[in-house]
């Protein structure tokens, strides 16, 4: 088994877990009203495009998602989140070494030894999370689940999802698919473009992603006999029909979208072994994206 099955599966006991963890953090967490910004690198900052959108969508405050090395800083928040596994990420660091002292910031890691304890105003540690895969699955989805249990939008129904997305059978097609594309509505479509991500990653597949109603602007060209059309949550009125029209294979979700996430997690796996890939080990990826002084 490789690291990364074996951490899909203990996906739902490390979101229990979160999910306990985070009235401890009340005061630790932006509260009500605060402008709030979350900063990440690759599937963290599509974790953070997700809690932006459930964060806004709740009514708890302005929220905005942004890569760390694209960050306004001429934009004053209240708060800035780093989510962030390593801790050692160049432009997580740099992005908060320019914030201290103007603006409060919190950490979300899972290694409490990296240079990210020293520079975040807070941090909160995951270590029960951490991975030995470089492909992220346990803790970004265990850091999304902690801040969506501080808005009290987590429910044990969601681990029980996640549970059904491990056991239950994949579709035969999907392994003898030619293209994929992952489709969200609001927060969903962060999950969405972590969906893609992970596919290209782990499994070298063909993926894209948008959101739900983007994809009838030009990418439904794509679509075809051989290909997917994935929904991380609820579709608009007839595009499934649509998307059936042009002989893909269509998807949607009746779980929880974080624990649809989970069954993208498996398959992505199960993909790269029919393809005699080692999911742990992504060609030209690292476990973190350190640069060196120019």
């Amino acid at each position: 088994m490789f690291h990364v099955e074996a951490e899909t599966a203990s996906q739902p006991e490390s979101w229990a877990r979160a999910a306990a963890m985070a009235p401890g953090h009340t005061g630790n967490l932006p509260a009500p009203g605060e402008r709030v910004a979350v900063i990440g690198c690759g599937t963290s900052l599509y974790m953070a495009q997700a809690y932006a959108g459930l964060r806004e969508g709740s009514g708890r405050g302005e929220t905005d998602a942004y890569a760390a090395s694209e960050f306004p800083t001429h934009r004053a928040y209240d708060t800035v989140i780093a989510l962030t596994r390593s801790g050692t990420t160049t432009e997580v660091l740099d992005l908060l070494g320019v914030l201290r002292g103007t603006t409060r910031t919190i950490a979300i890691t899972a290694d409490p030894r990296t240079p990210i304890i020293t520079v975040a105003d807070c941090t909160i540690v995951l270590e029960f999370a951490d991975e030995q895969s470089v492909v992220q699955t346990r803790f970004a989805t265990t850091a999304l689940t902690l801040l969506r249990a501080n808005l009290g939008l987590h429910t044990p129904q969601v681990e029980a999802d996640a549970r059904a997305a491990l056991a239950d059978p994949l579709p035969e097609e999907l392994l003898t698919a030619t293209q994929f594309t992952f489709l969200g509505a609001n927060w969903t479509t962060g999950l969405a473009n972590e969906a893609a991500l992970k596919m290209r990653e782990a499994a070298r597949a063909w993926t894209e992603s948008y959101p739900a109603m983007e994809y009838r602007h030009g990418p439904i060209s794509i679509s075809a006999p051989g290909t997917v059309t994935w929904m991380l949550g609820t579709a608009s009125q007839g595009l499934a029909e649509q998307v059936r029209s042009t002989g893909a294979l269509w998807i949607e979700g009746s779980l929880d979208p974080l624990a649809e996430l989970v069954r993208v997690h498996r398959l992505t796996a199960a993909l790269a072994k029919a393809r005699g890939i080692n999911p742990d080990q992504p060609r030209n990826l690292t476990r973190s994206v350190v640069l060196e002084d120019a």
